[in-house]
């Protein structure tokens, strides 16, 4: 059984509004980016100038990928997440994962959650102490 979904007008994915990032670049200017559509990125001189050239290259990426018949991800806010994703991990990990959730007397879901979250914090908190480290270094 195959599963076919309507494609929309290509004007449906230009009216959606995806999050781009703004970073100033070391050698002046500012980088613009909109990581929901790989590949779609630009810079201009002053701020004005980069949301300018970023929506110039928003608007390509989707006609090209529109026109070549690719599909188009959906903004981040739009997609919808049930909670739930599935992985396979060795029986070793999965005991080993399944014996410190029971040290901390909560289920195995609860021990997972909680140390993808830690996870995501510090990778974040790293990021952003990178970020100002380069920024002082201008």
């Amino acid at each position: 059984m195959t599963i076919t979904t309507e494609r929309k007008p290509l004007e449906y994915y230009v009216g959606l509004k995806y999050p781009v990032t703004l970073e100033a670049s070391p050698e002046g200017g500012y980088f613009v980016e909109i990581e929901d559509l790989p590949g779609c990125y630009s810079q201009g001189e002053t701020v004005e100038e980069a949301f300018e050239m970023i929506e110039e290259s928003r608007r390509l990426w989707l006609e090209s990928a529109y026109e070549d018949g690719l599909d188009i991800p959906l903004p981040r806010d739009q997609e919808q997440y049930s909670g739930k994703f599935f992985i396979r991990a060795p029986k070793s990990l999965h005991r080993k994962l399944d014996q410190m959730a029971k040290r901390e007397g909560v289920s195995l879901n609860q021990y997972l959650v909680a140390t993808l979250a830690r996870s995501m914090g510090m990778e974040e908190a790293r990021k952003s102490r990178s970020r100002r480290r380069d920024s002082s270094k201008e």
